[in-house]
């Protein structure tokens, strides 16, 4: 690791910043209304449960934004930075269990560090800017740094390890909330569907497939579910 959690977390807090500012401007960053009361209510459920892989999760400074936007993709940055489209919820008609699957999938990333992971082999790889000088500089280096650090968390595709990894760690996150974890299946299949026959989104341009990924998901399931049955459940919400 070529890069401190702290400076991850800093720099991506500032691009996280940088793109609801940007939502705000194009008014397209929804700060209330159902569907974010929904993201609200599973994020609330999901991020106490962290606290079962690691304990400084208290600390983090968590945040959710939904961004009105016909895109299939959801994400976390480093420190609980949540992002979600409405593309991804209303195009797939989500369920609040397949909304945990993937918020959990993606809070995994965070907490596995696979972000500050790939910043470090691209920093080894003189492939990004010596976030460390950019830092002391101007406000738009600062901006430019915190941009490329995103780039390499959040666009680029994960590793099939990593990949494979947030696909259990977020099953269980899922199931100690209180929702099914079955969740997790019934979004991946809802995906394949979604993009038969066309590009895949980025949510989807990682290893492995989804059809791979329904199998190892299924695989996990034994595991989890008594999680999932002794867990309080939520109160149902209703779809729009």
């Amino acid at each position: 690791m070529m890069i401190s959690s702290a400076e991850v977390d800093r720099l991506s807090t500032v691009s996280y910043n940088e793109q609801n500012q940007k939502a705000k401007e194009k008014n397209v960053l929804v700060t209330s209304g159902p569907t974010f009361d929904r993201l609200k209510t599973i994020a609330n459920r999901l991020i106490p449960q962290t606290e079962a892989f690691r304990d400084d999760t208290k600390q983090w400074d968590w945040r959710l934004t939904l961004i009105d936007a016909p895109v299939l993709n959801a994400t976390c940055a480093p420190g609980g930075k949540i992002t979600f489209y409405t593309g991804i919820i209303e195009q797939l008609n989500l369920s609040d269990d397949e909304i945990a699957a993937i918020m959990g999938h993606e809070i995994a990333h965070a907490l596995r560090e696979h972000g500050r992971e790939r910043v470090s082999q691209a920093m080894a790889q003189n492939l990004v800017v010596n976030v460390a000088m950019a830092a002391a500089g101007s406000f738009g280096s600062v901006v430019g740094a915190a941009n490329q650090v995103a780039h390499y968390v959040l666009v680029l595709p994960n590793s099939r390890e990593n990949e494979s990894e947030a696909d259990a760690i977020g099953l269980e996150l899922a199931a100690r909330a209180g929702y099914n974890p079955m969740g997790a299946i019934t979004v991946w299949e809802k995906m394949i569907k979604a993009t038969k026959g066309k590009s895949s989104p980025e949510f989807l341009s990682t290893h492995p497939s989804g059809e791979t990924r329904i199998e190892q998901l299924s695989a996990l399931m034994p595991a989890v579910e008594p999680l999932y049955k002794a867990a309080p459940k939520p109160p149902p919400t209703k779809k729009l």
